[in-house]
Parts: structure tokens; sequence; C-alpha cells
């Protein structure tokens, strides 16, 4: 019988998982146990595939967990419209199911909303706080009227001509030398859920802001933001760092999907700030660069 020296394919690490009585499909790549976790949220209508280039450039020595937030991607619809707080609850949960007492927390655009409200309701659950291209909700220094009418309804995730046209004035940076590439991106593996779901994410964070609450937050916290952004402009980046007491900023060349475009480029950046220490207090953490404005 011949020997066959071929590779045995890595096992799958999608599934569906209950949660709270509550279906939600997730991703969780194992890591070596030596750290806490990072739990990504992901931006207003993407599925966990759009960030699999950002966990690829990660250490895989890093176990890493993502989730279709509900009504999204692989995720069913709820019966009834959700709020931060109660979707926070639901990763709190989330987290105790996978066996996780603590995480640090990653969340970029809407998710980074998410991730604000998850460091200040669930603290003891989240050590360490990375902020991606987002800002602080319905107060914050907003996108021009053209850009966030786009942002309406999920059709840039739907029409690959559409998004071709607009990616440019949507996420600036390499869309706007690239938008064939970011179309590709956004559309190859990106599930779509049911366009109920998107007004539902809308709805989750319609009225609400974190400036009240930013220098509550105690946790050490990392804030990226791109200098070509324009859906959160980046003095979003800088209000926030002003008012997070333990905060750093990282400005980078790019645009809202640097993230995913910029991978190999910001995913050190964040590897090297979750491995800095504990969970204590990381002193006042703001760099000369970030107080310049210049990439820390």
């Amino acid at each position: 019988m011949p020997i066959s020296f071929r590779r045995k394919p890595p096992p799958p690490t999608t599934r569906s998982i209950v949660v709270d009585g509550r279906q939600l499909r997730i991703d969780v790549r194992p890591g070596s146990g030596r750290q806490p976790p990072l739990l990504l949220v992901n931006g207003i209508g993407a599925s966990l595939e759009l960030l699999q280039p950002f966990v690829d450039a990660l250490d895989p020595a890093l176990e890493v967990i993502r989730f279709d937030a509900p009504g999204v991607g692989g995720s069913p619809l709820p019966g009834l419209p959700y709020r931060f707080t109660g979707l926070c609850r639901l990763l709190a949960r989330l987290l105790s199911e996978l066996g996780h007492d603590q995480a640090d927390v990653l969340g970029i655009s809407w998710g980074g909303g998410v991730a604000q409200h998850f460091a200040l309701l669930q603290r003891h659950r989240c050590r360490r706080l990375v902020l991606v291209a987002t800002g602080t909700g319905s107060l914050m220094v907003p996108a021009r009227p053209a850009v966030l009418a786009r942002m309406v309804t999920p059709r840039r995730y739907l029409d690959r001509g559409y998004l071709r046209r607009n990616a440019a004035d949507l996420y600036g940076g390499s869309a706007r030398s690239q938008p064939e590439h970011i179309s590709e991106l956004m559309n190859a593996e990106n599930r779509v859920g049911p366009a109920l779901g998107y007004v539902y994410q809308l709805a989750a964070g319609a009225g609400w802001t974190s400036l009240p609450f930013l220098p509550l937050i105690r946790q050490p916290t990392l804030i990226l933001s791109g200098d070509d952004d324009p859906l959160i402009p980046l003095a979003n980046a800088r209000l926030m760092h002003s008012l997070i007491p333990h905060s750093q900023l990282h400005v980078y060349h790019g645009g809202h999907l640097g993230l995913v475009t910029e991978a190999d480029e910001l995913a050190p950046v964040i590897g090297r700030f979750l491995a800095a220490g504990g969970s204590g207090d990381a002193g006042d953490g703001r760099s000369r660069a970030a107080q310049n404005g210049q990439p820390g």
C-alpha cells in the first residue's frame, strides 16, 4: 500500500456555539496559552472572515477569538434588536463558555464602540484594550455627510461595482489606488447576513457615546488610527487618547481598513502591546511620538 506524505488539513476552527440561548458563529484559533486570548470585535456588517489577513499576521502563539455579531454572517438574526450592553454581556458569557476568565479585546470601527463599552461594563473580563479606526459614537468628529450616507445600507458588501466606485471615498488609504483590491477583499470571503441584521447593528449604537466614561477606562489601551480615514477622522483618536488615562496612540499611514490592508505592519505593533505586561497600571503610556501626532 503506498504511503502518502500529504499533510492532513488543519482541523476547522470555525463553528457554531450556543451562548445564553443564542447561537453564535465563532472562530477560535488556538494559541500557546501563555497569555489571555485576543477577542476581536468586527466592524458593522462584516463577518469574521474579513479579519483573516490580520489574524494570519499575528504571532501564532496568540489565541484569537472571532465571532459574527447577531444577524451578521453565520449568526442567526435575533428576535429583537439589542444594545451594546446586551452584546457585551453575551461576549462575557462567550468567554466563560470557552473557559476564559479574561481576554484582551480589540474593536475596529463599530466594534471599537462595543470594545469601549466592554472595557467599562465588563472591566474584570478585559485585561488590555485595542481600539482601531473608531470613535466615541454619536458625539464625535463626523465624516462628511456624503460618506455617512453610504454607510446607512450594506450595499458595499453586496455590489462589487458599487464598492469599486466608492472605495476611495469610503475607506481612503490604499483604496484610493487599488479600489479593485478593496472590492475583492470586502466581498471574497465575507458572509453577508440579512439586511435587518445590519439595521440591528445600527440601532445597537444609536445615541450611544463613550465620551463621559472614557476617563474611567483603566485598562492599558492602544489606539490606532490612519492618517487618511474618511469614515473616522484622525481627530477622534487624538480625543480618545487625551481622555483615556493609560493610552498610547499609534498613527499609521493608511485608511479605514488599515488593520487588514496593512496587517503586516500593524499586527506586530499590536502584538508587542499585548505582550508588554500584565493587567496592572501601565503608567501614563503616552509616547513622545504619539503626543506629536507621529506614528508611535
